[in-house]
């Protein structure tokens, strides 16, 4: 019985220094450096509309550069607060936000294909008659846009429902069978 476990302890002792000692070690490879740089933008204090008023505020450009090949490794984000103030007299259904970017002449700037294509940021509030709702968006932008500085000026685009707003809710009997 002793023998027995003897055995195993020399055979367990031979297991434990092959793998501390014969282990491949792994190659350890430096990941990319990345540095995040913000171009900070402005734009006129509001703009007015039949039914609301816009204001952009706190816009920033968010691209994320490797340091060895001066290439963006991702994405760039448009960033900021939209604030829409209700100056009719209904109640405006606030769905959502969408931007397009434009150059110098006014012309809207693509995205590459493969590029990564969110415009659109989700609003979802009810605007009462002299109401305003503020909220902070990050949607995609064109890498050209960015890289070439090609960015003069963007189209918001708001959607909504301008009606006096109804809602009815209706309660239907259910029964397992």
């Amino acid at each position: 019985m002793q023998r027995k476990i003897m055995i195993l302890f020399i055979v367990g002792l031979f297991f434990i220094f092959n793998s501390i000692h014969c282990a491949k070690k792994p190659e350890v490879r430096d990941s990319p450096r990345v540095e995040e740089v913000r171009m900070t933008l402005t734009s006129p204090p509001e703009v007015k509309s039949e039914n609301f008023t816009l204001q952009l505020s706190n816009l920033t450009i968010v691209k994320w550069i490797d340091t060895e090949t001066k290439e963006m490794t991702a994405a760039p984000s448009f960033r900021g607060s939209v604030k829409i103030s209700n100056h009719s007299n209904k109640i405006l259904d606030i769905q959502g936000v969408s931007i397009q970017y434009l150059d110098k002449a006014g012309n809207p700037i693509s995205f590459a294909t493969g590029e990564q294509r969110v415009t659109v940021a989700a609003y979802w509030t009810e605007l009462d008659p002299g109401r305003d709702a503020e909220r902070f968006i990050t949607v995609d932008i064109p890498r050209e846009a960015v890289k070439e500085k090609m960015i003069e000026g963007v189209e918001v685009k708001v959607i909504y429902v301008p009606t006096p707003l109804k809602r009815e809710a209706l309660k239907l009997p259910l029964k397992i069978e």
